[in-house]
């Protein structure tokens, strides 16, 4: 599923988007929404006579070895102390050291799909500031941010903590989504880079359009949110959702086409191919433990947020 150009999609006014054009990204703009993510707090940690549930401090199982004990039934057979367990004639398993360091990492989808709007914004330029709130979501619950997208040669964004690692990643977003990126290997190329990079307790953002998970393994999605906490953020237009019953001229691969919303068969063709698509993506995710949001070009940037810090899906 991909989303053809409209011919002239409407430009929205500066003050719709605090200064910037709706059609590329800027800085500022996403250095502004510093401010939209740090208001937005995860749920508080459980103290004493509190119920429900609460996020623990530790991130999750590290990577520095901490001590041996002896096996019991439901360790990873992975981190099986196969010397010790010679040495002793007892099985013993690895013990590592918890990680209170988090990695978020973002991974961008730039297909060309996104890169077209006519609400407000482009796809593109809400799935830059999306990504955006979730960096400084990053920096305001302490972990380490980075990012990355479908390419066989540019380097992910490196992991680091602070505002120097949410600035890089920022710049990023900004270059990534100022125009489709000639070198797209696809969203199935950006999660193999992702799934080398996480480790154990990781939270994962991706931000992709609803297109692009078609070409996406389903067991990659399985793989991914057995040991991370996985969200995926579709970005969606509102006339991919509700298009107006009229003749829509289109461009597609630079070739001019018309699609007549008038009629009835055509409009139900389109249910198919974009809102129908959209639900039983996230369907589909959801059946394998992934979060999912779907954000308009019109919705505010940080709307998702509430959904990625508290249990549940909201689509």
């Amino acid at each position: 599923m991909s989303v053809p150009h409209t011919e002239a999609p409407a430009r929205p006014t500066s003050a719709a988007v605090g200064g910037a054009d709706g059609v590329v990204p800027t800085l500022a703009e996403l250095i502004a929404l510093r401010s939209v993510a740090l208001g937005c707090r995860p749920p508080r940690r459980a103290r004493h006579g509190s119920t429900g549930p609460a996020p623990s401090p530790l991130r999750g199982r590290g990577m520095e070895y901490a001590e041996s004990r002896g096996y019991t039934p439901g360790d990873d057979a992975r981190h099986i102390d196969w010397r010790l367990t010679a040495r002793s004639g007892r099985m013993h398993t690895k013990l590592f050291q918890a990680e209170r360091q988090r990695l978020t990492l973002i991974v961008a989808d730039t297909a060309p799909a996104l890169y077209f709007g006519t609400r407000v914004r482009f796809k593109s330029v809400q799935a830059a500031r999306a990504g955006a709130v979730a960096a400084w979501a990053a920096l305001r619950d302490g972990d380490r941010v980075a990012a990355l997208r479908g390419s066989e040669r540019e380097p992910l964004v490196p992991p680091a903590g602070g505002m120097r690692g949410v600035l890089r990643v920022l710049d990023a977003l900004v270059r990534w989504y100022a125009a489709p990126p000639a070198d797209d290997a696809g969203l199935p190329v950006a999660l193999d880079h992702a799934r080398r990079l996480l480790r154990p307790g990781s939270r994962l953002h991706v931000l992709a359009d609803a297109g692009s998970l078609a070409s996406v393994p389903p067991a990659t999605w399985a793989g991914l949110s057995q040991h991370n906490e996985v969200a995926v953020l579709l970005i969606e237009d509102p006339l991919e959702r509700d298009p107006p019953a009229a003749r829509l001229p289109f461009l597609t691969e630079r070739v001019r086409v018309e699609a007549d919303l008038e009629d009835p068969g055509q409009r139900q063709r389109w249910r198919q191919m974009f809102p129908d698509a959209v639900a039983a993506s996230a369907a589909s995710l959801r059946a394998r433990g992934v979060r999912v949001d779907v954000l308009a070009t019109d919705a505010a940037s940080h709307a998702w947020l509430p959904a990625s810090a508290n249990p549940g899906v909201r689509t």
